[in-house]
């Protein structure tokens, strides 16, 4: 009959990994080191060092005021106002909200460059295009919406 081989591994020390790692983690991540070098100088010259060295030191009495805060009817209320207004801009289609902020800054530019209020005449012939009758429409539903809104029950 055969023997049993004596098998007894090596023991692994974790530690001396770590220790392997680190000492060759400037060679093998030194651009990286060096970007994150430079982001703490940027947050370290614009104070952020300082302000998070003071919120972290003041984390007690920060979370204690805002518990007191949240306690109250106001933030209460305030939580789930700001709970409501990120499921709508959740809702809302990020291309959508781009069109719009760039027609919005095209008007801008646009009613800039006007040197007088337009006529009432000028203002029904803009009303009268496709676009507008859209944009129109939309006003309307929402406008719609905030009267249904804000029926008594």
């Amino acid at each position: 009959m055969s023997n049993p081989i004596a098998f007894k591994p090596k023991p692994v020390d974790p530690h001396l990994e770590l220790e392997r790692r680190l000492h060759a983690a400037p060679r093998e991540h030194a651009e990286a080191l060096l970007v994150v070098y430079d982001i703490l100088q940027a947050a370290h010259d614009n104070g952020l060092l300082d302000t998070a060295h003071g919120l972290i030191s003041a984390r007690d009495t920060i979370l204690g005021k805002l518990a007191e805060y949240a306690k109250t009817p106001e933030g209460e209320t305030g939580i789930r106002n700001i709970l409501a207004a990120a499921k709508v801009l959740g809702a809302l289609d990020p291309e959508v909200l781009d069109r719009l902020s760039r027609s919005i800054v095209t008007a801008s530019h646009e009613h800039g460059e006007e040197q007088k209020p337009p006529s009432l005449w000028q203002l029904f012939k803009r009303t009268n295009s496709e676009d507008s009758r859209r944009g129109l429409s939309f006003l309307t539903l929402m406008l719609a919406g905030l009267g249904k809104s804000l029926k008594r029950r």
